[in-house]
């Protein structure tokens, strides 16, 4: 009966990518009967075609290097909102007037069209460094109001035994806090994922390094070469999702104290 069940998960895994990609062949299919032709290439070439396209992608060494490229700056994009918005947290929650002068500016950063930020760093930086530095400002209020709830959640019986026992700030710390954070943080983490990586390529968009997705995507744009944004832009959302399932999976091994 496990074959059984096994077949049946399949079955379920793939009934959604199989609708939506019948959906996309009736719809290439009715453009092309629309205009008479092949005239859908410029509207929305079918399935088979953006397979052929990225097939042929994948054998050039700059699809890669794009990839490799944007890929490292969308991580240290979120390593380092990670980072500030795990500080800004631990700030504000000890101190309440760093809470009072530093939360609206977290506010102000998280309600401004990223767009804004993205032609505004450009003026300050290179843009080799705009994705990243755009990531990370996307991340940190993300992350921030994510840790200073579970900052505040932390346990108060576990408080008072912690300060019973004497233990030391890091042995609180690591024995108290981030029991409490770990959910918190695994939520964050999951949703900054997304954040940095579409805010990344969309500052990659804008400001064009090379090599990038987001370059790859505008000259495809701009060359009207539709079957080849069709490519690019299903790698960028399945990177996305490759990178928010490997997160996942790596912290619920932490819940699980890294245990095999």
């Amino acid at each position: 009966m496990a074959w059984a069940k096994s077949l049946k998960l399949l079955g379920h895994a793939l009934l959604a990518p199989a609708f939506w990609l019948g959906v996309w062949q009736v719809c290439a299919f009715l453009v092309e009967r629309s205009v008479d032709g092949r005239g859908n290439e410029l509207l929305l070439p079918y399935p088979a075609t953006v397979l052929a396209v990225l097939t042929r992608l994948a054998g050039e060494a700059a699809f890669w290097q794009a990839i490799l490229a944007s890929l490292l700056r969308v991580l240290a994009g979120l390593a380092l909102g990670v980072l500030f918005g795990g500080a800004l947290a631990a700030l504000t929650c000890a101190l309440p007037w760093a809470d009072a002068l530093l939360s609206p500016a977290v506010r102000v950063v998280r309600a401004a069209p990223v767009a804004s930020f993205i032609l505004l760093v450009l003026l300050w930086t290179g843009r080799n460094n705009v994705p990243a530095v755009i990531a990370a400002l996307m991340v940190a209020p993300v992350v921030w109001d994510s840790l200073s709830q579970g900052i505040r959640a932390a346990s108060g019986s576990l408080l008072e035994l912690a300060r019973a026992y004497r233990f030391s700030r890091l042995k609180t710390i690591r024995l108290v806090y981030l029991f409490s954070l770990r959910p918190h943080l695994l939520s964050a983490l999951t949703t900054g994922a997304g954040l940095a990586w579409k805010s990344g390529v969309a500052a990659e968009v804008l400001c064009l390094p090379r090599p990038a997705l987001g370059a790859q995507i505008y000259d495809t744009k701009y060359l009207l070469e539709i079957p080849e944004l069709f490519a690019w832009t299903a790698v960028t959302v399945a990177l996305s999702l490759v990178l928010e399932r490997l997160l996942r999976l790596a912290l619920a091994r932490w819940e699980r104290g890294w245990r095999i």
